[in-house]
């Protein structure tokens, strides 16, 4: 097992491959994020990045080198760190270390294309706007990771008008630049308002979130439950590409 202490060598190893990228949570220059450690074993890549909502070890390659890399991985930062990686990856992983249980699927998406479905309406949201979106999240999707006002959600863009013809102004529908690192940028927290539905407003903010975070960072990625059609098919249409992925943890650490 190999130490990987550069982001350029994370880069090389992840041979294109965006998540590992992501995961290393790098900020400018060649450094890795604040905590985060990466290996390397033969063909298998492992890159372990703390979070105050959720510890996260990304995984790729050859699923016989990955086995001995995760194994001894896990020794080394404790139980603690939830597996992502490609749903076969991790089925394998799952079989073949004791303890280790399988979460959620989930599509990783992802771009390195602008889109240009922005509209022109939609636009970085100011701080009284994002604290009005908070009340998007407390009625409409509580789960959320990213919510106004927590760590390591840089910005929000947004709608913003009026409820079913109504007095005033508040976000219809919302997205966030969260967690995006070097070579990666992140969209998370897309909502719209159940009354603002059907008029293509999550598109345009999206498409707007992306083009931005492509024009940054060169990359942009998200994840998304597999049973969540309708978003599947907007981020489609904005022209990403989604990958079967699988979560795993060791339960009660």
């Amino acid at each position: 097992m190999e130490e990987l202490e550069r982001l350029s060598d994370i880069e090389q190893t992840a041979a294109g491959d965006g998540q590992p990228i992501w995961a290393a949570q790098g900020q400018g220059g060649d450094s890795l994020g604040p905590g985060v450690r990466a290996w390397s074993h033969g063909a298998a890549l492992a890159v372990a990045s703390p979070s105050p909502q959720q510890d996260r070890l990304a995984v790729r390659g050859d699923s016989a080198d990955a086995v001995v890399l995760v194994r001894r991985v896990l020794d080394e930062v404790g139980p603690s760190y939830r597996l992502l990686g490609e749903a076969p990856l991790i089925d394998a992983l799952v079989r073949q270390l004791p303890g280790l249980v399988p979460v959620h699927t989930f599509f990783w998406m992802e771009t390195a294309s602008p889109c240009g479905a922005a509209a022109a309406d939609v636009r970085w949201l100011d701080a009284s706007h994002e604290k009005e979106a908070t009340s998007l999240f407390d009625r409409f999707f509580p789960d959320s990771y990213a919510q106004p006002g927590r760590a390591g959600v840089c910005r929000w863009a947004g709608v913003v008008g009026a409820v079913n013809g109504g007095a005033g102004a508040e976000p219809l529908a919302v997205a966030a630049d969260a967690w995006s690192a070097a070579g990666c940028g992140f969209m998370a927290g897309v909502v719209t308002h159940p009354a603002a539905r059907g008029r293509g407003l999550a598109r345009a903010v999206c498409g707007f979130v992306l083009d931005a975070l492509v024009r940054r960072h060169g990359r942009a990625a998200l994840m998304v439950l597999t049973g969540n059609a309708p978003a599947i098919a907007t981020y489609e249409h904005l022209g990403m590409t989604k990958r079967l992925f699988e979560a795993a943890h060791i339960p009660g650490r």
